[in-house]
């Protein structure tokens, strides 16, 4: 690979919780013409990777082909601009009805206005997902906020050291916020196992009632609920205890 191909090589999308990086502020002082952010947990970013449900869209005017648009996770909103420089995320946000679970790869900008630094988003594309692409997504970016706290904790980089002298974060609560955002999950996935255990029960009896109603002598048919079986979440399949500290 040349040197001309190696300077458009994109940076690593990280994986960030919204409450994070609405606290970034900082900017980076960069030889190239990439615009990176220091995370409060003492790591560069230009390009996140973001898991969440597309809460609103709105043209900033008529026709103007430039949308405002807020993304949610279980920590916060996110809040970007998508348009015509970003054609292919612009396509698939305008087949997309809100609320819809999306997945972003971005660019962030800081903008400095009178009520302080806000981050925003640039989305170069927008992909709908299912639901456990985001469950999967807050387990995976709660182990790596983790590993960034633990290594802020032991301190010794440069990007580290100016974390501490920018943000001084409050780390004890950075891991409690982490830890809810994984316990949300877990409980939506409870509601979904409860009320699919209750569907099973009231079927199980519906079927009990058909057959001495009716004196059938074959079972009726177990009736498919795709919606909810989709939806089943193996707690097992992922190790939590080292990010709930159980």
């Amino acid at each position: 690979m040349n040197e001309q191909s190696r300077s458009f090589r994109r940076a690593v999308a990280r994986r960030v919780f919204a409450f994070e990086l609405n606290e970034a502020t900082h900017r980076l002082e960069s030889g190239d013409k990439t615009i990176q952010v220091l995370l409060p947990t003492g790591e560069a970013c230009s390009r996140i990777f973001f898991v969440g449900v597309l809460l609103d869209r709105e043209e900033t005017r008529p026709d103007s082909d430039f949308w405002r648009v807020r993304i949610s996770d279980p920590t916060g909103v996110l809040r970007g601009f998508v348009g015509r420089f970003q054609p292919d995320a612009l396509e698939s946000l305008l087949k997309i009805e809100p609320p819809e679970i999306v997945a972003v790869v971005s660019k962030i900008r800081l903008f400095e206005g009178e009520r302080g630094t806000l981050i925003t988003l640039r989305p170069e594309n927008i992909v709908p997902v299912e639901r456990e692409v985001r469950d999967y997504w807050v387990v995976e970016t709660a182990k790596r906020t983790l590993d960034r706290i633990e290594n802020m904790r032991r301190g010794g980089e440069e990007l580290v050291e100016l974390a501490w002298q920018v943000y001084n974060p409050d780390l004890d609560s950075y891991e409690e916020r982490v830890k809810e955002a994984v316990k949300t999950i877990l409980d939506q996935h409870s509601a979904i196992e409860a009320a699919r255990k209750e569907i099973e029960e009231e079927e199980e009896e519906q079927e009990g009632e058909e057959e001495k109603e009716f004196e059938a002598e074959e079972p009726g048919e177990e009736l498919e609920i795709p919606d909810l079986e989709d939806l089943e979440f193996e707690e097992e399949e992922w190790d939590l205890s080292d990010i709930l500290g159980e």
